[in-house]
C-alpha cells in the first residue's frame, strides 16, 4: 500500500526467554511445596520467561523435574496441532516416552493435561480459563500429594495452542549461549544428564490478547515472498501467538491487475496448502483480492468473478477475506453504468464501494458457515480527516465490514490513542490498522532494521489489531514482527527498544557475538524517512565524536588525531566483521540469503571506513604516498559497494544503502581532509533535507552539467532545503537555483527563498521565489560559505527535481587550471579530469605516449606555489619529467616515476608540463595540484 508509486527456529528462539537455573545435586528432588531458589528466580526475576509476556503470571514453590515418561491427557480443547508442539517441547527436554492415559492411573510422576482437567486445575488451586476472552489460557505446573501436573487449559482450541507454545517457552532444553546471555550458571549433572534441562520451574499463567487480529499483511509492492517464505511465515507466526496472514502481495497479477481471472491449478494448490499451514499455526488466512483498478461496480459479472475467486479459496478451507481498494483513483469510473448510477466525487466512490461490499457481506460472508467479518481497504486509507468519501462508507458501508487504516501518513512516524479515535469516529466501523512498518518497497536499497517504535499503547483501546505491512525480504522482516506480536498481545507493557532487543536476540540464538553483529548491522539499516529519520545514530554519534578529537589534529597537532583514530578504529573494524558474524550465527539461513546485498556492501563500506582512518594517520605522519594509496582503495571499496544489486525489485534497480548519509559522509570529510592537506581548493558539495529517488543523488546539483539532476523521493514540506557548500567564505556574485525537467516540470519547490550564510547558523536572504528557475546577484562584496534555497510553504504533491544550483566566486580565489597536449585522452576521458578538482576522476590516455608528448596545465592567474603534485592512478603510472612555468620561463623541477609525485617549488607560477618519457605506460592522471604558498 502506498500513494506515491507502483522447529529449530521455535526452539531456538523461545529459548532465549528461559531463565537458567542453579541447582544441586538433588534438583528436581524437592518435596511438594518447596522448589529450589533457582526456579523460584527464574519466575520472580524477570518477565521475559514466555513472549509475548502474559496478562498474569504467578510463580510457584512446587517445581519438579520432569523424568524420561509423561503421561499425556487429551482434554476437551485440545487437538493434533497443539498436541504436535507439547511432543517437540517435552522431546526436545530429553522425555523419551510419553504415554497417552485417561488421567486416572497415568503410571507416571508428570502429567499433561493438554487442554484442560478442572479437578487437576482444583488440585492446584487454580481457575479453569472460564471467562477468559477468545483465545485465552491457563498453565499451571505444579504438585499435588506427590503427583506432578502440567495443566494446559485453553478457553478453546487456539487458546490451548498458545498454552502449548507457552510451555515450549518454560521447558529448558540444551543450554546454549542465551543462557550465558542471561547470566545463569553451569549446570549440574545428575544422574548422567544435565539437571539443567529437566527442571520445571512451579508456575502459574493466565494469559490473553488484547488485539483481535495481530500479524501481517503481505501487501507491498516489488517481488513477492516464495511460497518457501510463506510458509515459513506462518509458522513463525504460530510460534509468536501472531493470529493473522493476509495474502495481498500488489504484484501477484491474480490478486489485482487480472483479479477477475481464475487462479491456474498450480497456483491455488500453493494457496491451499498455506492455508492449511496456516490453520495448523492457529493463523487465519485472510484472502485478499483488489478489483478497483477495473471493477464495473454496477456489474453482476464483476460481483459474481469477486465471489467467485472468495468460493475458490473457500473451498480450500480460507474463512477471512478482505476486498483492498487502496492506490486507485476512485474518481475515474470503469464502465459508463457506474458514472450514471453514482455521479462522480468521492461521496459517489463511497456509495459504490459500500453497495459492493454490503452485498458480499450480506449476500456471501454471512451465509457461509465460519467466515469473519469481511474486510476493506479504503481508498482514504492515510488520514481522518472528514470527507465525502468517509462519510458514505461511515453511513452506508454494513456495520459488520471491518476498514484498515494506516495512520495519519501512509508511513506515518506516530500513531497516538487520539488518532486512532478519530479513525474509528470517522470511518464509523471498527479499525485495523495496516502499519506500513518495515516495508521497504518505497525505500528501494534500504533494509529496514530499527525498532517499532512511535505507536502509543492507548491505541488497543480504539482498534481491533495492528498488522504490519513486511519486507520483500521475509526473514529479514522478523526482527520487526516479533514487536507487532508484543504490541499486539499486551500493549500495556510494550517496550519498543526492549522488543527490538528481545528479537536481536532471538535471531542470533542468544549468541552475545551475533546480537553485537547486528546491532552494528541495524544501526547502518535505520533510516526510513518517518519513524526513523536518522541514519545510522550509533556511528553517526561515534563519528561526531571523533571529528571533535581530531579537528585540532587537522591543524597539525599529531597526538589527538592519533588517540581519536585508535578509538574510532575498533567501531569500523566491527562494521567490516559484522556481516561475517551474521552469516556465521543468526539461527535462520534465509536471513543471510535475503540480506546478501546489503552484508556483502557492508563488508565493503566497512572497509573503506578503516582505510580512511589509515589515510588520516598517512596524513598526520606527512607520508603522501601512503595516503593516496589509501585514498584510491577508498575509492575503489566505495565504486565496488555501489555496483552490488540485490535480485528483488525495486531494490534490483540501486545499491544497498548503508548508513547512507553518515558513512559516505565520513570518507567525504576524510577526502576533504586529504584534499586540503594536498593543497586542492575545497570543492563544492550539495546537501538536500529531502531523501533521494534512485540514483539521483545532491551531487548532481554542483556538477555543471544541467542533463543530470537531483530528485527527492517525496514532496518538499515547509523548511525543506538544498544547499551548496563552498568549503569556505568566498565573495560571490550570481546565483541561479534551476528547477524541474522535461516530463515533470512542475517538480520544484512551489514556494521559496533563497538564503547565503558565511556560517551556516546566521542566514540572510535574497530573494523570494515561486517559479521554476530562480535567479538572483548577491550585493557587492557578499562573502558566503553557503547557499539554500528553502521552502517557505510545503509543496501540495510535487516532489523536487535541482538541474543545477550554480553560485558564482568572485574574489578570484579558486584558481581554475586548464589542460592541454597528450597523450590524446580515450573514448569517455578528457583531460579536463586531470584538473577539476576531483581526485576520484582520471584523464585516462588513450595510448602511451609518444616522443615529445606532454600534460600542459595553465592556471588562470600567476600564484605563488609551494608545492607541484602529480596523482596517477595505481598501476597505470607513466614516468616523465615535470616543468614549471614562471616569468623567466620553463624550468625542471623534477621527475615523476610513481602514483603520487610530490615536488617543492617556489616563486609565482603559471604553468607545469610534465614532458611523458615516449614509449611509457598510456598515463591515468587523476589531478595536477598547484598547492598555493601560505604564511
Amino acid at each position: 500500500m502506498r500513494r506515491f508509486g507502483p522447529a529449530m527456529a521455535v526452539a531456538a528462539a523461545l529459548a532465549l526467554a528461559v531463565q537458567p537455573f542453579a541447582l544441586s545435586a538433588q534438583a528436581g528432588r524437592t518435596p511438594p511445596g518447596r522448589t529450589s531458589p533457582g526456579a523460584v528466580a527464574t519466575i520472580s526475576s524477570g518477565k521475559a520467561s514466555v513472549n509475548p509476556e502474559p496478562q498474569q503470571t504467578t510463580p510457584r514453590r512446587d517445581g519438579f523435574e520432569l523424568g524420561r515418561t509423561v503421561g499425556l491427557v487429551r482434554g476437551p480443547t485440545t487437538d493434533a496441532d497443539a498436541e504436535r508442539v507439547v511432543r517437540a517441547t517435552l522431546e526436545r527436554a530429553g522425555v523419551r516416552t510419553i504415554r497417552v492415559t485417561d488421567g486416572a492411573d497415568p503410571r507416571t510422576d508428570v502429567t499433561v493435561w493438554l487442554g484442560g482437567n478442572d479437578r487437576a486445575l482444583e488440585d492446584l488451586d487454580v481457575a479453569s480459563p472460564a471467562g477468559l476472552p477468545a483465545e485465552g489460557y491457563v498453565v499451571a505446573v505444579g504438585t499435588h500429594r506427590g503427583r506432578h501436573h502440567v495443566v494446559l487449559a485453553g478457553v478453546d482450541k487456539d487458546g490451548t495452542y498458545y498454552a502449548a507454545r507457552a510451555l515450549d517457552q518454560l521447558v529448558p532444553g540444551q543450554r546454549t549461549a542465551a543462557d550465558e546471555l542471561a547470566g545463569g550458571q553451569p549446570a549440574t549433572v545428575v544422574a548422567g544428564h544435565s539437571a539443567y534441562g529437566r527442571q520445571l520451574a512451579g508456575i502459574e499463567i493466565r494469559d490473553w490478547p488484547t488485539m483481535r487480529y495481530r500479524g501481517s499483511i503481505e501487501g507491498f509492492y516489488g517481488t513477492p515472498w516464495s511460497h518457501a517464505d510463506r510458509l515459513d511465515h506462518l509458522d513463525y507466526l504460530g510460534a509468536h501467538r501472531m493470529n493473522t496472514y493476509e495474502y495481498a502481495p500488489k504484484d501477484d497479477p491474480y490478486h489485482r491487475e487480472q483479479w477477475r481471472d481464475p487462479y491456474p491449478a498450480d497456483k491455488l494448490a500453493k494457496l491451499g496448502e498455506l492455508v492449511n499451514r496456516a490453520r495448523g499455526n492457529k493463523v487465519d488466512f485472510t484472502f485478499a483480492l483488489s478489483p478497483g483498478l477495473s471493477i464495473c461496480y454496477t456489474a453482476d459479472a464483476d460481483y459474481q468473478a469477486l465471489v467467485a475467486k472468495f468460493e475458490a479459496l473457500y473451498a480450500l478451507g480460507a474463512r477471512s477475506f478482505n476486498v483492498p481498494l487502496d492506490d486507485i483513483d476512485y474518481n475515474t469510473w470503469h464502465c459508463d453504468a457506474d458514472r450514471a448510477k453514482y455521479g462522480t466525487g468521492g461521496g459517489a466512490a463511497g456509495q459504490a464501494q459500500s453497495e459492493l461490499l454490503n452485498r458480499i457481506q450480506r449476500e456471501w460472508v454471512a451465509t457461509k458457515p465460519g467466515v469473519a467479518p469481511l474486510q476493506m481497504v479504503p481508498t482514504e486509507y492515510y488520514n481522518v480527516s472528514e470527507t465525502p468519501y468517509k462519510k458514505a462508507l461511515r453511513e452506508q458501508l454494513d456495520a459488520a465490514v471491518v476498514v484498515h487504516w494506516t495512520g495519519i501518513g501512509v508511513v506515518p512516524k506516530t500513531i497516538t490513542a487520539a488518532q486512532a479515535a478519530q479513525a474509528k469516529a470517522v470511518f464509523g466501523h471498527d479499525i485495523l490498522i495496516w502499519d506500513n512498518y518495515p516495508v521497504n518497497d518505497y525505500a528501494a536499497g534500504r533494509l529496514l532494521l530499527a525498532d517499532y517504535s512511535g505507536r502509543e499503547r492507548g491505541i488497543a483501546d480504539h482498534v481491533v489489531g495492528v498488522i504490519s505491512n513486511p519486507m520483500n525480504q521475509a526473514a529479514v522482516s522478523k526482527i520487526a514482527l516479533s514487536a507487532f506480536a508484543e504490541l499486539g498481545w499486551k500493549p500495556s507493557t510494550y517496550d519498543e527498544r526492549a522488543a527490538w532487543e528481545r528479537a536481536l536476540s532471538e535471531r542470533a540464538g542468544g549468541d552475545r557475538r551475533t546480537i553485537e553483529a547486528l546491532k552494528v548491522f541495524a544501526d547502518l539499516n535505520t533510516y526510513d524517512t518517518t519513524l526513523h529519520p536518522e541514519s545510522a545514530p550509533e556511528l553517526a554519534a561515534r563519528i561526531d565524536a571523533f571529528w571533535t578529537a581530531y579537528g585540532d589534529d587537522a591543524k597539525g597537532g599529531a597526538t589527538a588525531g592519533e588517540r581519536a583514530i585508535r578509538k574510532l578504529r575498533p567501531y569500523f573494524q566491527a562494521v567490516t566483521r559484522a556481516p561475517a558474524q551474521i552469516r556465521a550465527g543468526v539461527i535462520d539461513p534465509a536471513f543471510g540469503d535475503e540480506a546478501k546485498a546489503w552484508l556483502d556492501a557492508t563488508v565493503l563500506w566497512g572497509q573503506a571506513l578503516e582505510q580512511s582512518l589509515a589515510l588520516l594517520a598517512a596524513i598526520d605522519d606527512g607520508d603522501g604516498a601512503t595516503a593516496w594509496a589509501k585514498r584510491q582503495q577508498v575509492d575503489k571499496l566505495t565504486g565496488q559497494a555501489k555496483a552490488i544489486r540485490d535480485v528483488r525489485e525495486p531494490h534490483s534497480g540501486t545499491y544497498p544503502r548503508i548508513g547512507e548519509g553518515v558513512v559516505d559522509t565520513f570518507l567525504a570529510r576524510a577526502g576533504q581532509v586529504h584534499d586540503e592537506w594536498m593543497g586542492l581548493v575545497p570543492r563544492r558539495t550539495a546537501t538536500a533535507s529531502i531523501p533521494t529517488y534512485a540514483e539521483n543523488g545532491p551531487a548532481r546539483m554542483v556538477d555543471g552539467d544541467e542533463s543530470t539532476f537531483y530528485w527527492s523521493n517525496r514532496a518538499p514540506a515547509a523548511n525543506d532545503e538544498i544547499r551548496v557548500d563552498l568549503g569556505a567564505p568566498r565573495e560571490i556574485g550570481a546565483i541561479a537555483v534551476l528547477m524541474g525537467k522535461d516530463g515533470s516540470p512542475d517538480d520544484f519547490i512551489q514556494s521559496g527563498a533563497l538564503e547565503w550564510s558565511a556560517d551556516g547558523e546566521t542566514w540572510t536572504e535574497l530573494a523570494r521565489a515561486t517559479s521554476a528557475e530562480v535567479r538572483a546577484t548577491a550585493p557587492a562584496g557578499t562573502k558566503a560559505r553557503y547557499v539554500r534555497y528553502r521552502a517557505s510553504a510545503a509543496n501540495a504533491s510535487n516532489w523536487l527535481v535541482v538541474r543545477e544550483l550554480s553560485v558564482q566566486v568572485t574574489d578570484g580565489s579558486e584558481l581554475v587550471l586548464t589542460a592541454s597536449g597528450g597523450p590524446a585522452p580515450a573514448e569517455g576521458s578528457a583531460l579536463a579530469r586531470a584538473v577539476d578538482g576531483d581526485v576520484g576522476t582520471a584523464y585516462v590516455a588513450g595510448a602511451g605516449p609518444g616522443e615529445g608528448d606532454a600534460l600542459t596545465v595553465t592556471a588562470s592567474a600567476a600564484a605563488v606555489v609551494d608545492r607541484v603534485t602529480v596523482l596517477q592512478r595505481a598501476g597505470a603510472v607513466a614516468a616523465g619529467r615535470v616543468d614549471v612555468h614562471t616569468a623567466a620561463g620553463w624550468r625542471e623541477i623534477g621527475v615523476v616515476r610513481s602514483a603520487y609525485t610530490a615536488l617543492r617549488v617556489s616563486g609565482t607560477v603559471d604553468a607545469v608540463r610534465v614532458r611523458w618519457t615516449a614509449g611509457a605506460t598510456a598515463p591515468q592522471v587523476a589531478e595536477v595540484i598547484l598547492r598555493k604558498a601560505t604564511g
